[in-house]
């Protein structure tokens, strides 16, 4: 089962990537494919919204006798990835606190049992 990606968190990995280095379509569509199941076809919109968003720009690079179209975040997409960032920790930390409720709960309820047993004399 794969959860499913909105716009806003693929476009925040996208930042992510290319905020590291600059980098091309494919490179991108590869990393990507690490964490989530996306294809070449799902990405490109991505990138051109994020460009015509002023978040991304743009250059031409030749590469091995080929050019490339490279990608780099622009200001405005480094304060946009911040933002991200910090909504990813508050929206994980409300999901863990539901989905690993149980998980937590049980460590929790161990460690008040190991508190509570009779002190060996």
């Amino acid at each position: 089962m794969s959860f499913p990606i909105s716009a806003g968190l693929l476009d925040s990995m996208v930042l992510a990537i290319v905020s590291s280095e600059d980098t091309y379509g494919y490179e991108i569509t590869q990393t990507m494919r690490k964490a989530v199941d996306v294809s070449e076809s799902t990405l490109y919109p991505v990138l051109k919204r994020l460009q015509k968003s002023q978040m991304l720009e743009t250059y031409d690079k030749e590469y091995m006798g080929r050019n490339r179209r490279y990608y780099h975040v622009t200001s405005k997409g480094a304060a946009q990835l911040s933002n991200y960032r910090s909504e990813w920790v508050e929206h994980k930390t409300k999901v863990d606190s539901i989905l690993m409720s149980d998980a937590i709960g049980n460590k929790e309820k161990i460690k008040e049992e190991e508190e509570v047993l009779p002190q060996e004399a």
